[in-house]
């Protein structure tokens, strides 16, 4: 279940928006979300994360328990908890869709609402966000290393907390994996589900066969037998003794799985094993500390591994466990703001980005402009909800991932690869220029 209590926020939420309300600060502001600059290991990102963020906009509340601690704390005021006890989210949300490939300072999301709501979602939106884009962005690069194969994030076991391996299955779907493991990411977000067995269900039979045996029968639609708990090569032999009683029945052993050792060499092995003995059809599938540095290893060398189960390295996003993500105030009370500190300077108003490709049909750059600004080309931020509530219902999964390989199809071939790549061009225009200026010399 993800967590929806409107205090799982920073405490400074709560003591600006007191401030803001005995100041009477409540016309309406305008925040945007971006990630600074990339990570050295990433030449893209591939945002995530809406659906959750638009959930928590819309249901936003502060319940009795909630009220009551806040009034119990001895930090805030009546007023305020006056105030939050009929606080609902009446904003507006643009926001670039889901498995959209972006690129830094462009606005992932904008939220417009009076000051106080607006400053309020600033943490769990972060949260959300963040999170989401960070694994579908890592998640990505897999799909890339290895085109056409069996993916499965394995990572629930490793997540850091029971919300992040969930949302974690749902960004990794989204940018393109085959499924999940994890069983909850199934039931609630309609993602396939895979699974085999692990090394104790054989080691609790007397001998491998029996284990292989019992297995098969369990699930005769999905035998996947895991053969390294003890010899690799030896394992795949007694499966292939196994096969004709197992046939008999009409029970045909799906797959074999690998989890150690040099899955390339044992792949080999197994692979000959399988196919002298008529299981031709048997896939083999490989986990075990993977990532995409492995996954474009395997694929070059050519292992005949039919899939992957992508555990730790995607879920914590391993080689970039963090983007330089944040949530800033672009315009208030009808003025553009911009913050000037030092390698932290903002682009100031409402935004929107315009996407162009070139002759070849490829991302060619991107212009951030003004809102109202129309140079020509695709434009990525799109309306979400007005006045607090969506404005059509979000897409399902499976359309979001489609979009996704789409984006990946799009790119540069340099941006596709795993190494560093220049830096796609993203242009800011002359009328931002100029309103950045404009706000420069009003706050002198």
């Amino acid at each position: 279940m993800l967590l929806t209590s409107p205090l799982l926020t920073d405490l400074y939420q709560l003591t600006m928006l007191q401030g803001y309300l005995e100041q009477r600060m409540e016309e309406p502001a305008v925040f945007e979300f971006f990630v600074r600059k990339l990570p050295p290991e990433r030449n893209f990102l591939v945002t995530a994360g809406l659906e959750q963020a638009l959930d928590f906009l819309e249901n936003l509340r502060f319940g009795p328990e909630e009220l009551e601690w806040i009034a119990g704390s001895g930090l805030f005021s009546k007023d305020l908890v006056d105030y939050l006890e009929t606080l609902r989210f009446t904003g507006d949300v643009h926001a670039i869709p889901e498995g959209t490939v972006v690129f830094p300072n462009e606005p992932i999301l904008r939220v417009t609402a009076p000051l106080p709501q607006a400053q309020l979602v600033e943490t769990r939106l972060i949260n959300l966000l963040h999170f989401s884009t960070l694994v579908a962005s890592k998640a990505a690069r897999s799909v890339l290393a290895a085109p056409a194969k069996l993916l499965v994030d394995f990572g629930l076991r490793r997540a850091h907390g029971a919300e992040a391996g969930l949302l974690a299955a749902r960004a990794s779907y989204l940018a393109g994996f085959s499924g999940t493991a994890t069983v909850l990411a199934g039931a609630r977000f309609g993602i396939p589900v895979y699974g085999t067995m692990a090394h104790s269900f054989v080691q609790a039979h007397d001998d491998e066969p029996a284990a292989f045996e019992h297995f098969a029968r369990s699930f005769p639609g999905n035998a996947v037998l895991l053969i390294d708990t003890y010899d690799t090569e030896a394992a795949a032999r007694k499966v292939v003794a196994l096969a004709p009683k197992l046939a008999a029945e009409g029970i045909a052993i799906k797959g074999v799985r690998l989890d150690s050792g040099d899955l390339a060499a044992h792949a080999r092995k197994v692979r000959r094993i399988l196919d002298q003995g008529g299981l031709s059809k048997t896939v083999i599938f490989a986990s075990g500390n993977l990532d995409e540095y492995r996954l474009k290893a395997l694929m070059d060398a050519g292992a005949p591994i039919d899939g992957f189960g992508v555990g730790t390295s995607l879920v914590t996003s391993g080689d970039a466990p963090s983007l330089d993500s944040v949530y800033k105030l672009m315009e208030y009370a009808g003025r553009p703001r911009r913050k000037r500190s030092e390698g932290k300077a903002t682009w100031p108003g409402r935004k929107q980005v315009y996407r162009r490709y070139g002759a070849d049909g490829r991302m060619r750059e991107d212009l951030m402009t003004v809102e109202d600004d129309a140079p020509g080309g695709e434009g990525l931020v799109r309306p979400q909800m007005a006045g607090g509530r969506r404005l059509a219902p979000l897409r399902s999964l499976s359309e979001i991932r489609v979009r996704a390989l789409q984006q990946y199809a799009l790119l540069p071939a340099d941006l596709r690869r795993l190494e560093a790549a220049p830096a796609y061009p993203v242009v800011i225009s002359d009328a931002l220029r100029q309103m950045a200026a404009e706000v420069d010399r009003m706050s002198a």
